[in-house]
């Protein structure tokens, strides 16, 4: 496949990022799970190797994930490949590192104000001079405090701290406040094929931002390699009811009707839910996370294939209700 231009920018990326939310550890968000269990540091500086041979060149972490150990390992391993690569990160909670854990700052106001340290904290894990897409990880931000953060982004930009800038929301009308932005560039948002986002795709279609696409999976779900019933660890982010309710039982319930459709020419069923994400809007690129050689094996072999054809995407709609049969 073709790259994509992230949004507005003037950076190419390539169709597939790899999600490096998986390889942060074990951390908590409040008082929730919020890694996916314990990492081996050098099986994901392996894997995000072989994302990089495989033609991945866009790589999206955060402060947050395993409390800035993704950002290190991240940086770790593409020191000698900087130029090569575009790395987004996030911002916008209270990141206790030795604690490993992660909370809201006391204010909306402090999300601004901690702005710039924040920023030299990834610069340093990070080990870069400048990021490439900075993006708000507060998915629920007021929007009466939105104007002055992007505003606050423009100088970081302007200063040469971070080339562009984002917001990781299911919100559409935060997004469309940051659009007014000159550097926003992408909005972050779940999408997958049985968690459709049409107005925010809308969006991101007529102010030409990119969407960077989270749950494309359904963290799993939608990969065939776990049911209803799959028992995951007591430190897995999978045990969150939330997630359950919201992400992973939708996704199971629909896989089987869908494993036709998704898996036709050949594809896996994670290569047919990630081509329907391709397929969907041109300007959709999905970041499954990635913590193994194998994983990004078969995520990135999803490239070969190219989105769903038109037809596909038609029957895709049909099953899920989505137009009339």
């Amino acid at each position: 496949m073709e790259k994509r231009r992230l949004g507005r920018s003037n950076l190419e990326v390539s169709p597939l990022g790899m999600g490096c939310w998986a390889i942060g550890g074990v951390w908590k968000f409040l008082d929730i799970q919020a890694g996916w269990g314990e990492v081996d540091d050098n099986e994901s500086i392996r894997a995000i190797h072989r994302a990089f041979d495989l033609g991945i060149n866009f790589f999206d972490t955060a402060a947050t994930y395993g409390t800035g150990h993704s950002e290190t390992i991240v940086g770790r391993a593409l020191a000698d490949r900087r130029d090569k690569v575009v790395i987004a990160t996030k911002f916008g909670f209270d990141v206790n590192v030795d604690g490993k854990h992660v909370t809201r700052y006391d204010t909306q106001q402090m999300v601004i104000d901690r702005l710039r340290g924040d920023t030299e904290a990834s610069l340093k894990r990070l080990n870069m001079d400048r990021i490439d897409l900075y993006q708000l990880h507060v998915w629920d931000y007021p929007l009466d405090y939105a104007p002055a953060l992007r505003d606050a982004l423009e100088d970081l930009v302007r200063e040469g701290k971070i080339r562009y800038y984002g917001w990781s929301t299911d919100s559409v009308e935060g997004a469309r406040i940051f659009a007014e932005g000159e550097h926003c560039v992408a909005v972050q948002h779940d999408l997958n094929v049985v968690r459709d986002a049409p107005e925010m795709l809308a969006l991101c279609e007529q102010k030409n931002l990119a969407s960077v696409n989270r749950t494309p999976l359904a963290r799993g779900a939608l990969t065939g390699k776990y049911t209803k019933d799959t028992v995951f660890a007591a430190n897995d982010v999978r045990t969150d009811p939330w997630a359950v309710e919201n992400i992973l039982k939708p996704a199971f319930e629909q896989l089987e009707s869908l494993r036709d459709v998704l898996t036709s020419g050949g594809r896996t069923l994670s290569q047919g839910a990630l081509a329907w994400i391709w397929a969907r809007s041109p300007v959709t690129i999905p970041i499954p996370g990635m913590r193994n050689e194998a994983q990004v094996n078969d995520n990135a072999g999803a490239m070969q294939f190219g989105a769903l054809s038109a037809e596909e995407m038609r029957q895709i709609d049909e099953i899920l209700g989505r137009v009339k049969a």
